[in-house]
């Protein structure tokens, strides 16, 4: 007889209601417990963590094809731990004909058999919560591969049932696209499909057809896609491209430019395609599906000045946690004054501060930052700069070690198609890409077989398992000041004070907290400087009784005395100021 039949008695349905309520009770207090901020100034853990992008093709080959996987992400959790990360953003592993290396997803609830399966991904977020890591995964809102299910039913015909889940328009004549947009990868955003002849747009690739999401269906797919990711553990999302969400319903040209790009295209300004209203909307949808999660948002947002950067946040912080400010990334030079000038405008944005120095996208910073003599030296220093600074910071992979660009010197060697379509000019973003560097064993210790990208020679110099031994290596530098900001309340809550402001040579500011401070001096000059500073203004000593400074971190020949500090070319100093 079922169970069911049975009448229960008093006693059983008691106990049953009982054990209902306590259920009820753990599950709230475990979502109350997981949306408590981590200290009393009510911050959320994004806001002390350290993040760091790791673009899978090039991190861990697990199984020796040549091609960086899941579960090579898996062993290298402890090293991430240990080296003082919190949170791994994963550039994307979705299945995916890979035209643009895993931007153009063919379907975005699984996992491309290259890196793995679902069954690796699970194990990888298990192991990352051994280690105190978080997953933070790339998801590609604005576009889907041709090659996705949604796309090839959406140009089978004028009336199937996904035709409106992508932008397509008739042209303007016979060989005449809707309008003059220019993608943003060369050529025209518009492609002619013969089956309904019609023109689908696509800002990047071809291979990359743009999704409407003036289209509810795409909106409510799309969000309940980063559901299903945060219920199976990840923790957050870096949104890719969210500036070009949303394109002019009217397909108004836009205005033409002097001059031409790197492929040859007219130079135009995306007044109809890029950074329209709609999208905010869309993110603070997406921010409070994240809410329901604990879980980060990190925008890719290039902005040309704060006010724009400001409103990614939302009026009322409800868009992105942590838009990227990518002009701070941008200032391609060791420069205080231009340095102290855009911290101070981010540092005024209503929102948590997130500064980059280097990405997938972007020439490795040891390069941008160099000057061909001093590089390890400038490497320690921006890494003692911008992982002291008030806000969160989001490191690359290789960049702790010191790694450097390997440009491809023939375009038959090229991987990246931006640099395949636009060479010379532009050579690709091959170069910031190359597998990362373990040791001195062949390819770096990355991988037993051929890497998809060669390893440049100074891997023999700059791998982990070398600078490991090496305390004065850019590897410890790191290890040395992410441990202190772990740890340190000043530089994890602490203000930011920027400190002798006209002085052209030297950085220096002060992080305090509560009457802890601790102050940073980075010398980006070529030749040796002495520092004095006056904290009494700043609540620290007086002119009778100067504060002192307890050495914390130094470059090797860096000192200091009382109230000064003497840096050599490059040098840096952080130190607890009393």
């Amino acid at each position: 007889m079922p169970w069911c039949s049975a009448s229960p008695s008093p006693t059983s349905l008691s106990r049953f209601v009982l054990l209902a309520i306590l259920v009820l009770l753990c599950c709230s207090f475990f979502a109350v417990a997981q949306n408590t901020p981590v200290d009393a100034e009510g911050h959320q853990w994004w806001q002390h963590a350290v993040f760091y992008e790791i673009y899978p093709r090039s991190f861990a080959d697990s199984n020796n094809d040549g091609i960086g996987d899941l579960n090579g992400i898996s062993s290298k959790m402890s090293y991430l731990h240990n080296l003082g990360v919190d949170a791994i953003w994963i550039s994307p592993c979705y299945p995916s004909p890979q035209v643009d290396f895993g931007y153009d997803v063919s379907d975005y609830e699984n996992i491309d058999p290259m890196y793995g399966t679902l069954a690796d991904f699970d194990g990888m977020v298990a192991e990352g919560r051994k280690q105190n890591v978080k997953i933070i995964l790339d998801f590609v809102p604005n576009h889907t591969s041709d090659q996705h299910p949604w796309f090839l039913d959406s140009k089978s015909s004028r009336t199937s049932a996904h035709r409106d889940w992508y932008i397509w328009r008739d042209g303007k004549g016979p060989g005449k696209p809707p309008n003059n947009w220019i993608s943003i990868f060369g050529g025209s955003a518009w492609t002619l499909d013969p089956t309904t002849n019609q023109y689908f747009y696509h800002f990047f690739y071809k291979q990359q057809p743009d999704l409407n999401w003036r289209n509810p269906a795409v909106e409510k797919t799309m969000l309940d896609t980063t559901r299903w990711w945060y219920q199976r553990g990840v923790s957050g999302f870096r949104l890719d491209a969210v500036d070009t969400l949303f394109e002019d319903p009217e397909l108004r040209d836009n205005p033409v430019l002097p001059g031409t790009n790197a492929q040859g295209d007219p130079n135009m300004e995306n007044q109809y395609n890029d950074k329209l209203p709609q999208v905010h909307e869309e993110l603070q949808k997406l921010r409070k599906v994240a809410d329901d999660y604990n879980a980060v948002l990190i925008g890719e947002t290039w902005t040309s000045n704060i006010a724009e950067l400001d409103r990614y946040y939302g009026q009322g912080s409800h868009e992105l946690q942590l838009p990227m400010d990518f002009m701070f990334t941008m200032v391609n030079q060791l420069s205080p004054p231009e340095f102290r000038r855009q911290i101070a405008a981010v540092d005024a944005a209503h929102g948590w501060p997130v500064f980059v120095i280097s990405n997938h996208d972007i020439q490795r910073s040891y390069n941008r930052y160099g000057d061909g003599k001093n590089n390890d030296a400038i490497a320690k220093l921006m890494g003692a700069f911008y992982l002291t600074l008030r806000g969160t910071p989001i490191m690359y992979y290789g960049e702790e070690i010191g790694m450097e660009n390997n440009d491809p010197i023939r375009r038959e060697d090229v991987k990246d198609p931006i640099g395949r379509t636009g060479w010379p000019k532009e050579k690709g973003r091959d170069g910031e890409r190359t597998p990362m560097q373990w040791n001195t064993a062949p390819n770096a210790g990355f991988s037993d077989a051929t890497p998809w990208l060669p390893v440049p020679p100074t891997y023999m110099t700059h791998n982990v398992a070398s600078e490991s031994q090496d305390a004065n290596s850019v590897l410890n530098l790191y290890k040395k000041v992410l441990a202190l900001r772990h740890t340190n309340q000043a530089l994890l809550e602490g203000s930011y004070v920027a400190l002798n402001k006209n002085d052209p040579n030297v950085m220096s500011y002060l992080r305090s907290y509560k009457g802890e401070a601790v102050l940073v001096a980075l010398n980006m000059s070529s030749t040796p400087r002495k520092v004095r500073f006056d904290l009494s203004p700043l609540g620290f000593g007086s002119a009778s009784a100067p504060s002192s400074l307890k050495v914390l971190i130094a470059s090797q020949a860096a000192s200091a005395q009382s109230n000064e500090v003497s840096l050599e070319p490059f040098g840096l100093l952080i130190a607890e100021v009393h």
